[in-house]
């Protein structure tokens, strides 16, 4: 495992800053760039004694392999890894019903980027996702996440299918979303504890996470699109899920 992490754009830096200033060891901020919500950064950084340094764009560019950084960039001790045992402890001390996003082999960082920002705004507990085949949590899905990434536990699992099984057993409702089912996300019944199931970019869910889930559940649609991007399909179903379990 790498001994640090590159962390860039505001609302990563942001969230770190925030909720774990002990990671960070040092900051790089563009040359020249004085404006409020940065100059908000190097104040807490300053608080919190971690080095600054201004740099070129051509420098912070090579160091965030031309993503947008806005401007500044963190260098940061790893964040706590999470495994299934940790998942089983937070279910164990839940005291409300389990909420749960998986994502069924997610690759792209930028679409798990942004299930991640949706899943902390919905109120997910945790995303589940399998450790081969899918995006992890590399600098590109943290700066989609807007600061998500550093606040929702996301848990990879060697098998996907005997993690959900698991979750069945400790009676979490597992429903997976699919185009085909019969069921709609506004008529099926969201509350208790519930684990959402979203598939791949595409290829949708695998065979056997399918028939491991409980049932299945789809966004209707009425124009020529056949399907949604996999992030704003899960937007749909979180924030509908939201909705019925306030």
């Amino acid at each position: 495992m790498s001994k640090t992490e590159t962390l860039y754009g505001v609302h990563a830096v942001q969230a770190v800053l925030k909720s774990q200033p002990e990671r960070v060891l040092s900051l790089m901020v563009l040359q020249g760039r004085s404006d409020q919500r940065v100059q908000k950064l190097l104040g807490v950084a300053r608080q919190n004694g971690i080095a600054i340094e201004e740099a070129s764009r051509k420098k912070m560019d090579a160091l965030a392999a031309d993503a947008n950084h806005q401007g500044i960039i963190a260098l940061a001790r790893p964040g706590q890894q999470y495994d299934e045992h940790y998942l089983h402890e937070l279910l164990e001390n839940l005291d409300e019903p389990a909420f749960l996003l998986v994502l069924d082999g997610v690759t792209d960082p930028h679409n798990l980027g942004a299930c991640m920002r949706s899943a902390d705004a919905a109120g997910v507990h945790a995303v589940i996702a399998p450790k081969d085949n899918s995006a992890g949590l590399n600098p590109t899905a943290r700066k989609v996440a807007c600061g998500a990434a550093e606040v929702v536990p996301f848990i990879p699992v060697t098998n996907l299918a005997r993690a959900l099984e698991k979750l069945k057993e400790r009676g979490v409702w597992v429903k997976g979303a699919a185009g085909e089912a019969e069921d709609t996300v506004y008529s099926a019944d969201l509350t208790g504890p519930l684990a959402l199931v979203m598939g791949a970019e595409g290829s949708g869910l695998r065979r056997l996470t399918r028939e491991t889930c409980d049932g299945l559940v789809k966004i209707p649609m009425v124009g020529t699109v056949s399907s949604l991007n996999v992030s704003v399909a899960t937007g749909v179903f979180l924030f509908e899920a939201m909705r019925q379990r306030m």
